[in-house]
C-alpha cells in the first residue's frame, strides 16, 4: 500500500509530539517550577535550547510539559464527544423523521448555538477556570459534531440491502446499529477524530489564553504565548516557539487526518497508488 505524503507528514509530526510528551512524564531538562531569576531572558543556547523566559524557567522544558496539558485536554474532550455523540448519532438515525430524532438534533443544533469558548466562560463563571473545566467546555462542543457525522453517515448505511436483510433475519435497530453500522463508519469517526484532536489543542491554548484553561504553575502553550505577549519587542522567541509548537502540532494531526481520509475513502484511494 502506498502512503500518501500527507499521511506520512501528519504521522511524522504527530509522532514527534507524542513522543516529546511521553518523555516529558519521566524527564525533563529543567525543573520548571523553579525560578532563576539570574537567567531570565537567556537567548537560546546549548545550555537552553529554546532560551528562558521572565522567570528564568527553560522554555524548552516548559514546551514538553505544556505538551501533557494541551494533548491530554484535547483527548479527553475528544473521548467525550465520542463517548455521548455516536451513540446519540446512532439513535438519531435509526429513529430518523421520529420525536427523539428531532429532538437530538434540536439539542445539537442548541450546544452549536454556544462556542466552547463561551461555554467555557459560562462554566468558569460558575466553578471557576481549571483543566477539568476546559475540558468540559471542549468535550461539550464536541458531542454534537460527532452526533451529526455519525448520523449522516449510518442515515446512508440504513439504506443499503444488507441492512434489510439483517432486519429480515430478526435483528433490532440497536443490533443493527452495533454489528453493521458501527463497522461500516469507524473509519469515517477515526477521520473525524483526528480533526477535532487538532480543534482541541487549538481549544484549549485559546481557553489558557485567555485565563479559563489550566492554572499556573502548570505551564500551558496558550498560557506561554499570553505571558509573551508584553514581551515580543525585546524577547521574541517566548511567543515564537510556543506559537510554532501549536502551528505544528495542530498541522500534523490535519495532515494525517487529511492522510487517513485518502486511504479510507475509496473514492480516493485509485488517485495515491
Amino acid at each position: 500500500m502506498k502512503f500518501p505524503i500527507s499521511f506520512i507528514l501528519g504521522f511524522l509530526l504527530s509522532l514527534f509530539f507524542l513522543v516529546i510528551t511521553i518523555i516529558s512524564f519521566f524527564w525533563v531538562p529543567y525543573d520548571v517550577e523553579t525560578l532563576n531569576i539570574a537567567n531570565r531572558l537567556m537567548e537560546p543556547s546549548f545550555e537552553n535550547l529554546l532560551g528562558t523566559d521572565h522567570f528564568g524557567r527553560d522554555i524548552f522544558s516548559m514546551i514538553m510539559i505544556g505538551g501533557q496539558t494541551s494533548l491530554s485536554v484535547a483527548l479527553i474532550a475528544v473521548g467525550l464527544g465520542l463517548f455521548f455523540g455516536v451513540p446519540l448519532g446512532l439513535i438519531s438515525a435509526s429513529w430518523r423523521g421520529s420525536l427523539l430524532d428531532d429532538i437530538i438534533m434540536r439539542a445539537n443544533d442548541l450546544i452549536f448555538a454556544f462556542p466552547s469558548l463561551v461555554i467555557a466562560i459560562l462554566i468558569t463563571a460558575v466553578f471557576g477556570p481549571s483543566a477539568f473545566n476546559a475540558i468540559l467546555a471542549i468535550g461539550i462542543f464536541n458531542i454534537p459534531v460527532f452526533a451529526r457525522v455519525t448520523r449522516g453517515a449510518a442515515i446512508s448505511i440504513w439504506t443499503l440491502d444488507f441492512i434489510s436483510s439483517a432486519r429480515i433475519a430478526g435483528k433490532g435497530s440497536f443490533r443493527i446499529s452495533l454489528e453493521h453500522i458501527l463497522p461500516n463508519i469507524l473509519n469515517l469517526l477515526i477521520v473525524q477524530g483526528s480533526i477535532q484532536f487538532s480543534l482541541g489543542i487549538l481549544a484549549e491554548a485559546g481557553l489558557s489564553y485567555v485565563g479559563l484553561g489550566v492554572q499556573p504553575p502548570t505551564p500551558s502553550w496558550g498560557r506561554m504565548l499570553a505571558d509573551s505577549q508584553t514581551m515580543i519587542s525585546f524577547a521574541p522567541n517566548l511567543a515564537l516557539f510556543p506559537g510554532i509548537t501549536i502551528i505544528l502540532a495542530v498541522l500534523g494531526l490535519n495532515l494525517l487526518g487529511d492522510g487517513t481520509r485518502d486511504l479510507v475513502d475509496p473514492r480516493l484511494k485509485d488517485k495515491i497508488k
